[in-house]
């Protein structure tokens, strides 16, 4: 046997036992990454109630939103977020921690959606109940506790190997590039599927496996990369699940005035102080031209305000480095547009049909073994 024909030998090894072996966990990473990609579309669909708005825009006062959020929550959970209306139309959104949640961990919420012309609450729900929450949760952990996402980050890196193998293995060894791309490169319609989808999906595939791994790894990622982690949060204790101030001076009304009156710009959102050694409000404005709201802090206890540095990006989930930003994009595929969305959808996909194609492939080959060696 040629050292060639032992590469290839081991490649399929390594590509079968990828495919087979892990396939029970790569399926429903595939296929919930997938459902993720059309999020809002299939949230509104399942919960058209809370985005029965009667008018486009948010004309009430804010503490009308924090009354009707603190109403529906019945003493469940206390006030943390309100979030206003990202596009005409859609709702007020009120966040509350749950009483005795958290333990060090990420705490239960509770969701009011508000209709922002009347300040009628339209619904409320536990946010890690829903079915989109539960999917987010699937994908991002496997609902592993603890090391979940590092189990995700090195399934990732499997997959990104069996995209590489596979390349290699679907590689004509005899005739061209072209002569690969035919359909009857085998005898079966297992066979054909098979390497014509692992093809054409294999390096859209390869780059959500790496970019999964950058967000499973984030700080790896940055040190690989040379970008700097951003500091912690300021809040004390429990970073960005530290508890909410029980007793805060200042309202939510307070706060987001005293913000709006240091910068220009139209609420966002505003984010109740945390327990700490200075506990503040964190209040996003959006102004025009920008990309993403800027955080504005008003100390809970006297009132001042301090600006974000000239320059400075905002905060965002997933780091404030456009790399961070960039790797996250690329892997949900928000603001990419349709076709980029599709191509993340049908790619989520994939892994469960290669997978279940190739251990009909492997079995079938096996009997086909074993009959040559009866006969």
């Amino acid at each position: 046997m040629t050292v060639l024909a032992r590469l290839r030998s081991l490649w399929l090894d390594v590509h079968l036992w990828i495919g087979a072996g892990l396939l029970i966990v790569l399926a429903p990473l595939g296929v919930t990454g997938s459902v993720l990609v059309w999020h809002d579309p299939i949230d509104r669909a399942l919960h058209a109630q809370r985005y029965a708005t009667s008018g486009p825009t948010a004309s009430r006062p804010l503490d009308d939103y924090v009354r009707a959020a603190q109403a529906a929550f019945a003493g469940r959970a206390q006030l943390t977020q309100i979030r206003m209306p990202q596009e005409p139309g859609d709702p007020v959104v009120a966040v509350g921690r749950m009483a005795g949640s958290g333990g060090g961990g990420r705490p239960q919420t509770i969701n009011a959606w508000i209709d922002p012309p009347t300040a009628r609450v339209l619904d409320t729900a536990e946010t890690a109940k829903g079915f989109m929450m539960i999917m987010h949760r699937v994908h991002g952990t496997l609902m592993i506790p603890e090391v979940g996402r590092k189990v995700v980050g090195w399934l990732g890196w499997a997959m990104f190997v069996s995209c590489a193998t596979g390349l290699w293995l679907w590689w004509p060894r005899r005739g061209g590039f072209v002569k690969g791309l035919r359909w009857t490169r085998g005898d079966t319609t297992m066979f054909n599927l098979h390497h014509m989808v692992g093809f054409w999906i294999c390096i859209p595939l390869a780059v959500l496996s790496l970019t999964g791994v950058y967000i499973s790894f984030p700080q790896t990622s940055r040190a690989l990369f040379g970008i700097p982690s951003p500091p912690p949060r300021a809040g004390g204790p429990g970073g960005r699940f530290a508890p909410p101030l029980a007793q805060p001076r200042m309202s939510f009304g307070d706060a987001a005035a005293a913000a709006l009156a240091a910068a220009p710009g139209e609420l966002a959102e505003i984010n109740a102080p945390t327990r700490g050694r200075d506990p503040s409000w964190r209040v996003g404005l959006r102004t025009p031209g920008a990309e993403r709201p800027a955080t504005i802090q008003v100390a809970d206890a006297t009132g001042d305000v301090r600006l974000p540095r000239p320059g400075a990006e905002p905060r965002r989930e997933g780091g404030p480095d456009p790399v961070s930003r960039l790797m996250r994009q690329v892997h949900d595929g928000g603001g990419l547009g349709i076709v980029w969305q599709t191509v993340i959808f049908v790619a989520g996909l994939a892994p469960a049909l290669l997978g279940i194609t190739g251990v009909v492939m492997w079995l079938r080959r096996r009997e086909r073994r074993r009959r040559l060696a009866e006969a």
